[in-house]
């Protein structure tokens, strides 16, 4: 976490989040005033949020990673919008013109796991990537299936995350069989599970092999571009250099 999210957390009145995610932080967590829900209560936890911050009560809401991917900044938004909230520039709550249906939101930037991920791998996105999730919960899987062709036919290195959970056991293997379409079968790719978490776990392995790999719902996969390469135990994405200077280290040519 950044500096900032650990400031926050120790000085909002309330907290709100996903189970897991509190319990991660239970140690910053200095209020009294705590509201948690499970999976798929995101609109809940959303609406509790908004309810305590317009009764004067600070509060935080809880994502894992950055809060602006595929989490819960945009719902915040959102619903402040519906809700024809006016979002305000400044925390200042006693200013007297003051409309009484305003908030003060914040974003604060966190580190997401395409780049935690990507540096326990090595440098897996020093090029153009596509971050792609495959939980169709909230998209159409045909269109998940559209973006993915679109992501491998430009030969982006593709991240994906949510690639795997108990209702969705085939959809990482779909994936695999449109990217394979496009990329060569020793393509590297980089598997990363509960990055900078316990139990994190760091796997290499091919395009041809990925359907045999370990995932779950906290795993993201990095699949590499046609440029990309494995070196030692690291996957390396270049950038060009090499294209336009002499990076051996010998003397350039006269």
């Amino acid at each position: 976490m950044s500096a900032r999210a650990c400031e926050v957390l120790t000085s909002v009145d309330a907290v709100v989040g996903y189970s897991t995610y509190i319990d991660l932080i239970k140690p910053l967590i200095r209020t009294r005033k705590v509201v948690q829900t499970g999976m798929t209560k995101e609109v809940k936890r959303v609406a509790a949020a908004i309810d305590l911050a317009l009764g004067g009560t600070s509060c935080a809401v809880v994502s894992s990673g950055d809060p602006g991917i595929y989490a819960m900044a945009g719902l915040v938004f959102e619903m402040c919008q519906s809700r024809q909230i006016t979002i305000e520039a400044l925390a200042e709550t006693d200013r007297p013109d003051r409309h009484k249906n305003s908030l003060f939101v914040e974003v604060v930037p966190g580190i997401p796991a395409l780049c935690a991920g990507a540096a326990l791998l090595g440098a897996p996105l020093t090029h153009d990537f596509a971050a792609i999730s495959l939980s169709d919960l909230l998209t159409p899987w045909q269109k998940i299936e559209q973006r993915l062709k679109a992501a491998a036919q430009a030969d982006f290195v593709i991240v994906i995350y949510n690639p795997k959970s108990k209702r969705r056991g085939g959809h990482l293997e779909k994936a695999q069989q449109i990217i394979a379409g496009h990329r060569h079968p020793d393509t590297p790719v980089g598997i990363v599970s509960r990055a900078t978490r316990v139990g994190q776990r760091v796997q290499i392995t091919t395009l041809a092999k990925l359907h045999t790999a370990e995932v779950d719902m906290q795993t993201t996969v990095f699949i590499g571009s046609s440029a990309s390469r494995r070196y030692l135990d690291y996957i390396v994405t270049p950038r060009g250099y090499s294209n336009k200077y002499r990076i051996d280290g010998r003397p350039p040519d006269d």
